[in-house]
């Protein structure tokens, strides 16, 4: 039995918000199994048989009948065998298959002069594996008392957490290496975070001057986290606007010039050269930047996932998508057809596994946008992403402990009944 839910369950939301009903599939199809479903599974997902219950007795039948003599018939062919009897032929013997010879209990060594314990080391001397054990008491102590800390303290359980921080401006004073031990210590300090984001809008906001100074700090940043936060995953948050333009050729050559720094092919090598393990890309630029182009929001949102498909960086690493389009301020029809396009769109067209949305931010003139009413009183949108439940864990948010709605375990509460994934701001 199949249940074809991957593309189903997005199409059949996206579809919900907009009133529109999903076509039934003929009960008389003798393919179907829809009759196994339980009364209230939604409509949108339908059960299908690779097999039917006849096909299969069928199917039984032949590699059973004549006592499994079909089966036997389609076992290997052409079997190579080695005679080790005969002397033109070479076995191996005892002493002869690699290694000393000699039994080894778990953690010892295997780099002749490695640490005691089993650390292995590189050839040419230095440490090349780290645990995160080199993360004094006092280190974790504090990364724990500081806001991300108590933050991730006070997550509801089964909430995968991020630590999200910006590296660029360390590594330009020449202090990565003090950057790098804070992320270390929070890390370490909260065993459940999953991954660190070290870098955001990285090329758009000009912290650097040239797309080598960009490379060198991706490098050097994911090179240093590799070390300390084993096991974590590493993102970098960006923006890509030639994408936006598809095969217009006119456009691609202006955006390109526009955004010099937001070369997808460099982008793209990040990803190839194991850097990064999420690509979030934001979409801040979809509704404004190509009109000149005739080419509106929806239009760039399907350029975009077609060319990262094309590019597989889905293949390479996770791709997520950014925005912050859902606001308070939005009325029922415009958030249900904002959440239609900005958040079922990308996930329906397979062009991203998650779908990030800010939540709350705050501008340089101090004014707070929300998605949600201030203390958290309802608002149009809110009550629409309350709906998503079915793919909570694809959608993540930003949160700031340092500025919080009404106290930690208040707001990470209301944000975890939306979002399966929270990124905890670690300044």
């Amino acid at each position: 039995m199949r249940q074809r839910l991957r593309q189903l369950l997005v199409l059949g939301i996206a579809l919900s918000f907009l009133g529109i009903g999903v076509p039934a599939w003929s009960e008389d199809d003798p393919r179907s199994c829809n009759d196994l479903l339980s009364d209230d599974t939604p409509a949108y997902v339908v059960c299908t048989w690779m097999a039917t219950p006849e096909e299969a007795a069928d199917i039984a039948r032949f590699w059973l009948d004549n006592d499994g003599q079909n089966m036997v018939d389609s076992g290997p062919q052409g079997t190579i065998r080695l005679d080790c009897t005969d002397p033109a032929n070479t076995c191996a013997v005892d002493g002869d298959s690699g290694g000393d010879g000699e039994a080894h209990d778990p953690g010892d060594p295997d780099v002749e002069g490695a640490e005691d314990g089993g650390t292995p080391e590189c050839q040419n001397g230095e440490q090349c594996y780290t645990d995160g054990s080199e993360v004094s008491a006092a280190d974790k102590a504090a990364a724990k008392q500081s806001a991300a800390g108590q933050a991730a303290t006070a997550a509801p359980a089964g909430t995968r957490l991020w630590i999200e921080t910006e590296l660029a401006d360390d590594y330009r004073a020449g202090t990565l290496d003090e950057g790098v031990r804070k992320v270390a210590a929070l890390a370490a300090a909260q065993p459940g975070v999953v991954g660190v984001r070290f870098t955001s809008q990285l090329g758009y906001n000009r912290t650097f001057g040239t797309a080598e100074e960009i490379d060198a700090f991706v490098a050097a940043a994911a090179t240093a986290l590799r070390q300390v936060v084993p096991g974590r995953k590493l993102s970098v948050h960006t923006l890509a606007p030639v994408l936006g333009c598809g095969a217009n050729e006119a456009c691609k050559s202006e955006i390109a010039k526009k955004y010099p720094l937001l070369d997808p092919d460099r982008v793209g090598a990040w990803l190839t050269k194991g850097y990064v393990d999420q690509l979030a890309l934001d979409n801040a630029l979809l509704g404004t930047e190509y009109a000149t182009w005739k080419i509106d929001a929806a239009e760039a949102q399907r350029n975009q996932s077609i060319q990262i498909r094309g590019r597989a960086w889905d293949a390479l690493a996770q791709v997520a998508v950014e925005d912050s389009t859902i606001t308070s301020a939005l009325t029922a029809e415009q958030a249900t057809k904002a959440l239609t396009d900005r958040v079922a769109a990308p996930l329906q067209e397979d062009a991203a596994e998650t779908v990030t949305l800010w939540t709350r931010w705050q501008n340089a003139q101090g004014q707070v946008t929300r998605a949600y009413g201030e203390k958290w009183a309802a608002s149009p949108a809110w009550d629409q992403l309350k709906k998503l439940g079915s793919v909570r864990a694809r959608l993540a948010t930003v949160y700031d402990p340092a500025t919080p709605e009404v106290d930690l375990a208040t707001d990470l509460k209301n944000l975890s009944e939306v979002f399966g994934q929270i990124y905890l701001h670690a300044a």
